[in-house]
């Protein structure tokens, strides 16, 4: 089960799944726009299990690769990065796991038929995919709707 409390934390937990927190440092810089409440790497704090996770969210700006999450657990590389409007590809150690939406209060995900899946890689996967959201448009649209917002009319 995820609960997701706005702009605050999302804590991710189960009966086959280790417990994951995500939440952000009270007092920090709130984000509206981001689920978690910041990408900021300073104002979050991971766990898995009670062990710390490092957490390194990309700023998110023009193209899909700056909305990226880089985690580092148990020695492994996990990233979860935009690859569609809706969707984002979560690795570990650069090989493909699966790829995650979260859609309107919808979250679901189409796993890799021969990745080695673990229970911790798709509950960091959903932790994730809750705090920081899934997808991103391509920096070619970005840049269009720029010029369209500077334009007079």
């Amino acid at each position: 089960m995820v609960t997701v409390e706005p702009q605050r934390s999302v804590v991710l937990e189960g009966e086959n799944v280790p417990l994951v927190r995500i939440e952000r440092v009270e007092g920090s810089t709130l984000s509206e726009t981001v689920p978690v409440g910041t990408r900021r790497s300073d104002d979050l704090t991971m766990t898995l299990d009670g062990q710390p996770v490092r957490l390194a969210p990309a700023g998110g700006r023009l193209s899909r690769r700056s909305y990226r999450i880089d985690i580092t657990h148990a020695g492994s590389r996990y990233r979860l990065q935009p690859n569609s409007f809706s969707g984002s590809r979560l690795t570990r150690d650069g090989r493909p796991l699966g790829e995650l939406f979260w859609l309107d209060d919808h979250r679901f995900a189409e796993w890799e038929q021969r990745a080695d899946l673990r229970p911790s890689d798709a509950a960091l996967g959903y932790a994730l995919a809750a705090s920081f959201g899934t997808g991103a448009q391509p920096f070619w649209m970005t840049a269009l709707d720029l010029v369209a917002a500077g334009t007079p009319g």
